[in-house]
C-alpha cells in the first residue's frame, strides 16, 4: 500500500487542477493508499503569502486539505530532529523538512524538485 506526501507544489497542482501534473501522474495518485500533506506546506505558503511570492488563502489550502481526501501530517520532533541527519543536497528548509517526514513515516515524497531525489529512494519526481 502505497502511501504519499505531497510536496508544496504538487499538492498546489492537484488542488488548482494545474496541467503541469500529467495524466501519468494523476492516475498515480488517484492508485494510492492514502495521501498526506504536510502541515510544513501549509506555513510554506503562509510565508509566502505574507512576501508576496504567491497568491493563495492559507486558510482555503488548510481546508483543501480534508476537501481533497487527503490527510494532513503535523510536524513531529522526530522529523525535525531528522532534518539534522540529512546530507546538505537541498538548501531549502521546507524541502528538507519534507524529506525527513517521509523518511521517518517511511511515505514516498512527490515532487517536481530533482534535487530531492538525492536523498532518499522514497522521493518521486515528477
Amino acid at each position: 500500500m502505497v502511501r504519499l506526501l505531497l510536496d508544496t507544489h504538487i499538492f498546489l497542482w492537484v488542488v488548482n487542477q494545474s496541467p503541469r501534473l500529467n495524466a501519468k501522474m494523476r492516475s498515480f495518485l488517484e492508485s494510492a493508499a492514502a495521501i498526506y500533506v504536510s502541515s510544513a506546506s501549509i506555513w510554506e505558503i503562509a510565508i509566502k503569502v505574507r512576501l508576496g511570492k504567491m497568491k493563495a488563502d492559507p486558510d482555503a489550502m488548510l481546508s483543501l486539505i480534508g476537501a481533497s481526501g487527503f490527510k494532513e501530517l503535523p510536524v513531529l520532533g522526530r522529523h525535525a530532529t531528522g532534518v539534522a541527519k540529512l546530507p546538505l543536497h537541498h538548501g531549502d528548509p521546507f524541502d528538507r523538512l519534507l524529506v525527513a517526514q517521509a523518511i521517518s513515516e517511511l511515505m514516498h515524497l512527490v515532487t517536481e524538485d530533482p534535487h530531492l531525489a538525492a536523498y532518499s529512494d522514497l522521493v518521486i519526481t515528477v
